[in-house]
């Protein structure tokens, strides 16, 4: 099912995958979708996770750097096209090349993240593994191991950083999912952001978030913010301790802002974190005008998106054709508006205008159209359906009509009141006295407007003459 996004970490994530002969294609493809369901909610860039997989075989292979898929989308299918490549199962020597990648350059990996092992295995190796895997946890790599066959406990749990209930997996190849949770928490811990960086960013605002290094005891922080080419615009910001993270709005679209968060601490030291983020290009508002609701003297208008940068929005509106026209002003928190005391059955060209907070305006326009005022059915007709039984039939209304109500005001009897869907236009009335008159009205029901009645009188005809028949005296 769907994960909740993880935005918050940082690492290289290096997957040493059992490519040889001894692993099935079933076995291979089960370990391949493990793989995808475990990273998939982090978010992938430069300043995020980034993945890497190197395969166990004869020869070890990477098959793509760590910097290469940055996206959800792009990694997922890199993960699906992967082949299997057989061959023995060097883990030593794919051990010593993982280690190498894992701090190169080349391979896309970064010197200053935290670095991750998941070695997939079946338990199987043909070559040592204790030197290798005791050189890449001296140089700060977390191991992490999942054995999908029997393997050698002792050897395994040694392999693995400590201590090895948490770094350590024996689980069959199908039930690998019930350990993903677990095993995603546990690398989480070790990914998690160690530093001061921006998440949720618009084009005039994002949120800092920063590692948990005060109390609401121990100190407070300062964060100073300011465009990089205008530096002497200097802002500051205070919050307690007990804070991990603060929105900063009002900035300027496509602006990169160099951004300090200096922990005060009447504790410890701790030194200035530093970031530079870049707001992202002002969006267009409104992107789309929407018109409904539309009655004989009114309709709505909305439109998005609506943005913090908007101070407020103008709404110019006039008759078609015609060169007058009205103005109506809107708080720029508002997304929509009634415009109202208009003219029946005419056409409006409608504009709304976004006033932006830096000057700026964008303007879009669509045209609205107000109904007939009052609307009614037309051709009420009416067809005898039997004893003491007629039924009404009528063409539908103009506009945007809800339901209908039909009213019956018989000759003798109680009147009776029938309410339809708008797209019923006929009813059956019945206990309708013979050789009465009796009245039938018609009403369309409108949201906005009061819609008018069609009446006609219809007359029953006596049961014998409607079916052709003389009354004849007895004898």
């Amino acid at each position: 099912g769907p994960q909740p996004s993880i935005s918050n970490s940082e690492g290289d994530l290096l997957f040493l995958l059992d490519s040889s002969g001894s692993v099935s294609y079933y076995e291979f493809s089960r370990v391949k979708e493990f793989m995808w369901d475990l990273v998939r909610p982090f978010t992938f860039g430069p300043k995020d996770v980034q993945t890497s997989i190197v395969h166990i075989s004869t020869t070890p292979t990477m098959e793509f750097p760590f910097d290469r898929y940055l996206s959800s989308g792009t990694l997922q299918q890199a993960i699906r096209d992967t082949q299997q490549l057989m061959g023995d199962t060097n883990t030593g020597k794919a051990l010593s090349y993982a280690k190498e990648k894992l701090f190169s350059d080349e391979a896309g990996a970064r010197p200053d993240v935290p670095k991750v092992l998941v070695w997939v295995t079946d338990g199987f190796s043909t070559d040592d593994i204790s030197e290798p895997m005791r050189l890449l946890k001296d140089m700060g790599v977390t191991v992490f191991i999942v054995s999908t066959g029997r393997g050698n406990y002792l050897e395994l749990s040694a392999a693995a950083s400590q201590p090895p209930e948490k770094h350590l997996h024996f689980v069959d190849v199908d039930d690998l999912p019930i350990i993903t949770e677990e095993l995603r928490d546990a690398i989480q811990d070790v990914i998690q952001a160690n530093r001061l960086h921006a998440v949720d960013i618009t084009s005039s605002s994002f949120r800092l978030m920063w590692p948990e290094l005060l109390s609401q005891e121990t100190g407070y922080y300062t964060i100073e913010y300011a465009p990089r080419d205008d530096l002497a615009r200097k802002r500051t910001k205070q919050v307690s301790g007990a804070h991990t993270s603060l929105t900063l709005s009002n900035l300027a679209p496509e602006t990169t802002y160099e951004v300090a968060l200096v922990p005060e601490s009447n504790v410890h030291y701790f030194p200035p974190q530093t970031t530079r983020v870049t707001t992202l290009a002002e969006e267009i508002s409104p992107a789309q005008v929407l018109i409904s609701e539309s009655g004989p003297h009114s309709f709505h208008v909305s439109w998005a998106p609506t943005l913090e940068s908007v101070a407020g929005y103008q709404i110019l509106y006039g008759p078609l054709p015609g060169n007058s026209a009205k103005l109506l002003e809107v708080d720029g928190k508002r997304n929509s508006t009634v415009v109202e005391n208009l003219a029946p059955n005419t056409t409006y060209l409608v504009t709304v205008t976004a006033v932006y907070k830096s000057g700026k305006e964008k303007s879009l326009s669509a045209k609205a159209c107000t109904q007939e005022e009052g609307s009614k059915v037309r051709h009420l007709r009416f067809e005898d359906m039997g004893p003491n039984t007629l039924k009404a039939s009528w063409d539908s209304a103009d506009g945007k009509v809800l339901g209908y109500r039909v009213r019956c005001r018989r000759q003798t009897g109680p009147s009776s009141v029938i309410s339809v869907s708008p797209q019923v236009h006929s009813v059956l009335l019945t206990d309708l006295a013979s050789g009465t008159t009796n009245k039938v009205c018609v009403k369309p029901v409108y949201k906005n407007q009061a819609g008018k009645r069609l009446c006609r009188m219809v007359h029953v005809q006596p049961a014998t003459e409607a079916r052709g028949y003389k009354h004849r005296q007895r004898a």
